[in-house]
């Protein structure tokens, strides 16, 4: 099926897509082909604004730096002639694998002090982590790789995903809630260690603090890696909350209160700083159509705050999912400024326009045929994951970099593997319903 462009006096929220479905599947198209994102690189700084050069010049050498230190302390730990040892085995990271949500005594346990000596260990010289890793197994051995094998098993020729060195690959990143997530477990476990004993963990907990201070870009967003990885893990990355969670991390650090009091006033001073920029770039990133501002990609050029690609299926256009959780951020900070407030309010608006209804997204991996998008009369409100920002319709990305206005013609693979449609703006719009109460529109 076509998603048809509406009339502009009539809102998607208040039309349902049973209509669109009379232009028929014969008619389903590919409208583009995806482009890959660019590194940031010296050719590209220096095509900038002669102001801006000089913070991205020190910006691209520090990341340089900072990996040829990293990759040499690795290779310092062997011994001449001692193999290395194999990487540590990919499996579930983030939360499941680093809950945060017991009570405080359990961060005195054995098991969580486990965790956290098991954090200590995998921390990059850099100061960051890798992703996808359990933290409950075995400590780090001498000249074991910080990461796993990140490797897609789908990667082709000319693939967005290719590794610029499949053997350092997400060394440090805030992709899949990593990074964030070992420093808030370690903030607690040494909450719970106030004297010496805790020492180790406070101290790669401001190592890692730091980390995000010496990655985050000069206009106050993330990358997905740093040091800088090339292609679209340059950017400033929305989705997974990159930015967002990095930003109230350094918010509670500037706060210097409970399980972060521990935190050095010039820390506490920069890191308070450094969420500001990073709720600047989230305002200045919003993209305006027609001069209208809408909502946000999921990741951003770093040096033209444009949006691009992420991997092969995932296009250039406007994410409802990152848009939605950037706006409940946004809408969670104290005193919000006229221009923060426009946003909320130019974002909400979107994400109320382009709901669907009486569509369902069925079906699964084992069903015949795998999953669809249906009708199915009163189902709804549901969202695309991607809307293109030139017609306000929803796309949709396969493998071969081919951009779809019918989710149902894409491979079965990638009809079945990811997210194409989600509820996340509906949290947005609720809680945007008591927001503007207290902020309401001007005029």
């Amino acid at each position: 099926m076509t998603f048809r462009p509406l009339p502009a006096a009539l809102p998607l929220s208040v039309m349902t897509l049973s209509a669109v479905l009379l232009c028929g599947a014969a008619q389903a198209a590919v409208v583009g082909t995806n482009t890959p994102a660019q590194a940031i690189s010296a050719a590209r700084i220096e095509a900038l604004p002669a102001k801006d050069r000089d913070a991205w010049r020190a910006y691209l050498a520090r990341s340089d730096q900072q990996e040829r230190a990293d990759r040499a302390a690795l290779a310092a730990e062997l011994k001449p002639g001692q193999p290395t040892p194999p990487p540590p085995e990919e499996g579930p990271g983030g939360p499941r694998a680093m809950p945060l949500d017991r009570d405080a005594a359990w961060y005195a346990t054995p098991e969580a002090r486990h965790v956290a000596d098991v954090i200590v260990s995998f921390q990059t010289p850099a100061g960051g982590w890798s992703k996808n890793q359990p933290r409950t197994g075995a400590p780090r051995q001498p000249g074991q790789p910080y990461a796993p094998d990140n490797v897609s098993k789908y990667l082709a020729a000319g693939d967005f995903d290719t590794p610029r060195d499949p053997h350092w690959n997400y060394v440090g990143t805030l992709d899949n809630d990593a990074t964030i997530t070992e420093l808030r477990f370690l903030a607690r476990v040494a909450g719970q260690a106030p004297g010496k004993e805790g020492d180790a963990w406070r101290a790669s907990f401001l190592r890692g603090a730091r980390y995000l201070l010496a990655a985050q870009f000069p206009n106050g967003g993330w990358p997905q890696v740093w040091p800088l990885e090339g292609g679209y893990h340059d950017a400033i990355t929305y989705n997974d909350n990159a930015v967002t969670e990095a930003a109230s991390l350094l918010t509670d650090v500037s706060k210097g209160q409970g399980d972060y009091a521990f935190a050095p006033a010039d820390l506490r001073k920069h890191a308070g700083a450094a969420a500001e920029r990073a709720v600047a770039c989230v305002l200045a990133t919003q993209v305006a159509v027609d001069g209208k501002r809408t909502i946000w990609a999921q990741q951003h050029d770093a040096l033209t705050l444009k949006p691009v690609a992420g991997r092969n299926f995932e296009p250039a256009e406007l994410s409802t999912e990152e848009s939605a959780d950037l706006l409940v951020y946004l809408m969670s900070l104290p005193d919000p400024s006229p221009t923060l407030v426009k946003a909320v309010h130019a974002g909400a608006d979107y994400l109320a326009a382009h709901a669907l209804h009486d569509q369902a997204w069925t079906g699964g991996k084992d069903t015949e045929g795998g999953r669809r998008l249906t009708p199915k009369p009163g189902a709804g409100p549901l969202w695309a994951r991607y809307y293109a920002a030139a017609t306000g319709q929803p796309v949709f990305g396969d493998r071969d970099k081919t951009i779809h206005d019918d989710v149902n013609e894409l491979t079965l693979e990638r009809r079945n593997g990811y997210a194409w449609f989600n509820t996340s703006p509906k949290k947005a719009l609720d809680a945007y319903a008591v927001w503007k109460k207290a902020h309401p529109p001007a005029g």
